[in-house]
């Protein structure tokens, strides 16, 4: 079974940045979907970003420019690194990993909800102006 614990969340004033990172506990599969979601109160389920097992990155326009996602080279951790948060920014963050082979795409991996099948808890990001 494969486990995420997120970690890194916490409140930022406009402009400022937080570093997200993902711990992943019993992933061995050598292709692979990662990723980062994320929901405001009101809100749809947004993908904010995935990575592939080559390392290709898909974003959302919202954060391209600012979000950078990236994996150690073990393969056991995610990061999301956010750049120049903006209020809008401001949600629960959650890590994903599909185990299923749902999510590649051509171009790296999708980013929509129900390709993922493994979710941590979440971690929030408060942006304030």
């Amino acid at each position: 079974q494969v486990q995420l614990v997120e970690s890194g969340g916490g409140s930022v004033q406009v402009g400022g940045s937080l570093r997200l990172s993902c711990a992943v506990v019993g992933f061995t599969y050598t292709h692979y979907c990662m990723g980062w979601f994320r929901q405001a109160p009101g809100k749809e389920r947004e993908g904010v970003g995935t990575i592939a097992s080559d390392g290709t990155t898909n974003y959302a326009d919202s954060v391209k420019g600012r979000f950078t996602i990236s994996q150690d080279s073990a393969k056991n951790t995610v990061t999301l690194q956010m750049n120049s948060l903006k209020p809008e920014d401001t949600a629960m963050y959650y890590c994903v990993v599909d185990t299923e082979g749902r999510a590649p795409i051509a171009g790296g991996c999708s980013r929509w909800e129900y390709n993922y099948n493994s979710w941590g808890q979440g971690t929030q990001v408060t942006v304030s102006s």
